[in-house]
């Protein structure tokens, strides 16, 4: 545990200076980079939806249940184990 207590200062101590000595960037960012950004996270949730389409629609859809007693075949039973 005071291994873990000495490591956590250490990588605190690292990070406040290196925080503290950085130097004024002057760089250029493109106004179009928060948009593209958009359109990843857009695509992302879209091919998710797309992947997990079959589960969803199982939330939003009710199951029938037959109130009539089917016969049991043998095609019937393949068919609910697959």
């Amino acid at each position: 545990m005071k291994k873990l207590v000495l490591f956590s200062l250490s990588v605190l101590i690292g990070v406040c200076l290196i925080v503290g000595s950085e130097r004024r960037a002057w760089g250029y960012v493109d106004p179009g980079s928060g948009l593209l950004a958009l359109q990843t996270l857009g695509s992302l949730f879209a091919g998710l939806g797309y992947f997990l389409r079959r589960r969803i629609r199982k939330l939003f859809t009710r199951r029938q249940e037959s109130k009539t007693a089917a016969p049991a075949t043998a095609e019937h039973d393949i068919r609910k184990a697959a």
